[in-house]
């Protein structure tokens, strides 16, 4: 029984076998004509990764920000531009995947910065890709890439009150600097600025009816920033006039560096340094330039109402108001004073406010100068102050009163709208005084379109912030 027990297996697992291998291979067949035709019915346009690297779901659908780039570890080999090299090598140090320890260290160690910012331009010279295009960049760009490097330039001519030219009997922690942006042969429009919106001491608020805070104001400082004038430019030698200047009004900040266009990013490196030593009470920084016209009393009203909104007051470590540009690219066209070639740079900007006017709290003034010391300078200031501050997580929020573009079309003839803003650009000196002037004789035939607007620059009870909606989003 056993013997036919063992046959009749032996006849099963014969006839068997090749059935189960047969199965087996119908089965792959059909899986692999189903992969088939799945793939023929699959659209032309279908995106099929060639990245190497990990590449996320889209772009970061906020409004507020600039598109960032899909993919999350971009190879920066690949670019011959030499800023993003340069910044590149910093960032090595501090990327706390790579260096965890290393990066939390460095955090700590301010001091440190100086050396990795030198050190990544001995690593970048191994480039022979970056460094064949050197030759090529503008005159003025290799200028500044020559002297990038370097910040530790004397101050040829400091304030007499320490944190600016301020007033008689200061009573309380000052309530704004103005920090503006001057050549040393711009003596009427600082002589204007210092007549007009730019006067120190105590400065009443704008009175709106109705708002409840007519008794509103604050302290007011005032500081010039300037480098050296070329002479040979110029074809004038101006330092005796601007000692004499200086000794006058005691509000030249000057630095012993050439005053240029370009250099006008050392300018807000410097000052954040010296704002930092010198005007630790001050609250907020108005840094513009010299061609500018500030409401003033509208302005300290409104920043008096910030400091009593828990939702600005409890943020005051992001705050920066002006006109916020989004989304902006480098200019290629090499003609224009903001050319930035590829070879320099590649990649969009980032949202930033522009330059003409901005105001930023004294906290966020102090973060910034922490945070320059590990970012390489940039030709254009405003664009590296965008540059530290998304760096820092902060972005500047949009008022519609900055209006560094001005008015639209003829608007700006009209007198009463010039109570509707907080900054605008571009006036000349003249301007400037009339403005000034017109501001008190047409306070009465324009009080009504100074109340119309109370809502939108943020003086009514019930909007008291100012932001917009999206800036708001962002302070939460």
């Amino acid at each position: 029984m056993a013997r036919c027990y063992c046959r009749w297996r032996r006849v099963l697992i014969c006839l068997c076998t090749p059935c189960i291998f047969l199965i087996l291979l119908f089965t792959y067949v059909s899986i692999m004509l189903c992969m088939g035709m799945t793939e023929v019915a699959t659209p032309a346009n279908t995106f099929i990764a060639t990245n190497p690297h990990f590449v996320a779901n889209g772009l970061l659908k906020n409004e507020t920000f600039a598109p960032l780039p899909k993919t999350f570890w971009e190879d920066q080999q690949q670019t011959k531009a030499l800023w993003n090299h340069l910044q590149q090598a910093v960032d090595y140090h501090f990327n706390p995947i790579l260096h965890p320890k290393k990066a939390k260290r460095l955090l700590r160690n301010s001091s440190f910065y100086d050396f990795l910012l030198k050190q990544s331009f001995s690593e970048v010279a191994s480039f022979d890709s970056v460094m064949e295009d050197f030759d090529k960049l503008p005159e003025q760009l290799q200028r500044f890439v020559r002297y990038m490097q370097r910040r530790d330039y004397p101050i040829l001519h400091h304030p007499d009150g320490g944190c600016g030219a301020q007033g008689k009997g200061e009573q309380e922690p000052t309530l704004l600097l103005f920090a503006i942006k001057t050549t040393p042969a711009n003596f009427n429009n600082r002589q204007a600025i210092r007549q007009t919106w730019g006067q120190v001491g105590w400065v009443a608020g704008q009175k709106i009816n109705g708002s409840g805070r007519d008794n509103v104001g604050g302290y007011v400082r005032r500081v010039f920033l300037l480098g050296k004038q070329n002479t040979k430019e110029l074809s004038v030698d101006v330092s005796e006039l601007l000692k004499l200047e200086s000794n006058l009004y005691g509000d030249i900040l000057q630095w012993d560096f050439e005053d240029t266009f370009f250099n006008l990013t050392l300018k807000d490196v410097l000052f954040w340094s010296w704002f930092s030593r010198f005007c630790r009470q001050t609250r907020f920084v108005f840094k513009g330039d010299d061609d500018v016209f500030v409401n003033t009393p509208k302005l300290i009203t409104y920043l008096q109402i910030q400091l009593q909104t828990a939702r600005v007051k409890n943020n005051m470590q992001e705050f920066m108001i002006g006109e916020v540009i989004e989304a902006a690219s480098p200019n290629r066209v090499n003609i224009s004073k903001y050319f930035i070639p590829d070879s320099f740079y590649e990649g969009s900007y980032p949202t930033y406010a522009g330059g003409g006017g901005v105001v930023y709290s004294g906290q966020v003034a102090r973060r910034l100068h922490l945070m320059s010391k590990r970012v390489h300078l940039f030709p254009i200031d405003d664009v590296y102050v965008g540059i530290c501050m998304i760096r820092l997580s902060a972005f500047p929020m949009h008022h519609p009163a900055f209006l560094m573009f001005d008015f639209p079309k003829d608007d700006w003839k009209d007198p009463c709208l010039y109570h509707t803003i907080l900054v605008v650009h571009k006036r000349s000196p003249e301007q400037v005084v009339q403005l000034w002037a017109g501001l008190k004789e047409t306070q009465a035939q324009c009080g009504d379109v100074i109340s119309e607007t109370a809502d939108l620059l943020g003086f009514s009870h019930t909007t008291i912030s100012g932001f917009t909606e999206n800036g708001l989003k962002n302070m939460q």
